[in-house]
């Protein structure tokens, strides 16, 4: 499964180098020009799904963010805020003259200004130490695991901390990790969570899911609707995101095929809550197709067959 993810991933244009700066700037810059919209896209479900998890179950909630960056998951959940509001915020000439310390200071009192409307609390995920630290620092996730679980075995502190979840959340991350690093989670777990995971359609979801099955839970895709995580950023990445859905018999037409990468919604949880509550009945939500977007590419047809455009 990782040879085959990282064949896929080949694809995709690469971005790793944003995610070891001491701050978010270059993030928001970067992916705040692709039109990435995935965490206002997902905070509106995750909302649902804490509240009716709540509901069965209540007291408080903590939700593990499996590759959280930044912690900008935590910051839209917890705070009136959107990614688009602090793309804006970033982009600010007054804030790229700061350096990262005094952009982490100003970053603190900017969110405890707010007010906290979250359903749970968060912890954190990734392979990025600067980016953890962040998240820390700045009040957005209370505790934060900095490993790569791909690779190595968890250890007794960061088990300590994933035993808090009630929720594993991903908005992205699946394709980079796999069942390696939810088998993981998951045996630190005392009962097992809710896994809400957002995932390319490129990247099957099969083997996770058998893995996840192993621990008792059962999953429901949502089939009401996909989720837009950005535009792509050349027509490479176009181009060979199609080639990819292609050869796995997933009809681009409509959805990547219009300039966007595609998300499917899995979650996963014990049966006796599938049942009580199937995942029809819990999720109203708009995927973000119609959401205004930048330049992209699309397909169109021709009478010289399907030909690649640029459209406003």
């Amino acid at each position: 499964m990782q040879s085959s993810f990282a064949a896929i991933n080949t694809s995709k244009a690469n971005f790793a180098d944003i995610y070891t700066r001491e701050d978010p700037r270059a993030y928001f810059s970067v992916l705040g020009s692709l039109d990435y919209m995935i965490p206002d896209l997902a905070e509106p479900v995750l909302r649902q799904l804490l509240s009716a998890r709540s509901q069965r179950y209540g007291g408080d909630q903590t939700v593990l963010d499996v590759g959280c960056s930044y912690g900008i998951n935590a910051a839209v959940h917890r705070f009136p805020l959107s990614f688009r509001a602090l793309r804006d915020r970033y982009a600010r000439h007054e804030m790229t003259a700061l350096s990262p310390g005094e952009l982490a200071r100003l970053d603190r009192n900017f969110y405890s200004g707010w007010p906290d409307i979250g359903l749970a609390r968060f912890v954190g995920l990734d392979v990025s130490e600067p980016a953890i630290r962040y998240a820390r620092n700045v009040g957005l996730i209370d505790f934060g695991i900095t490993a790569d679980l791909e690779h190595t075995a968890i250890t007794e502190e960061h088990a300590r901390v994933a035993r808090r979840a009630d929720v594993v959340l991903s908005t992205g991350c699946v394709g980079y990790v796999t069942d390696r690093t939810y088998t993981q989670l998951l045996q630190a777990m005392d009962r097992p969570p809710w896994v809400v995971s957002f995932v390319l359609r490129m990247f099957p979801f099969d083997r996770l899911g058998g893995a996840l099955e192993r621990f008792g839970l059962v999953t429901e895709r949502l089939a009401s609707a996909t989720f837009v995580q950005r535009r792509f950023r050349d027509v490479q990445e176009f181009t060979s995101t199609l080639d990819v859905l292609g050869k796995l018999g997933i009809d681009a037409s409509g959805f990547e095929s219009e300039g966007t990468f595609h998300a499917d919604l899995y979650v996963s949880r014990p049966e006796a809550d599938v049942r009580a509550a199937p995942l029809d009945d819990i999720i109203t939500i708009t995927s973000g197709r119609n959401r205004p977007v930048g330049t992209r590419y699309v397909q169109v047809e021709t009478g010289e067959g399907l030909q690649i455009a640029l459209e406003p």
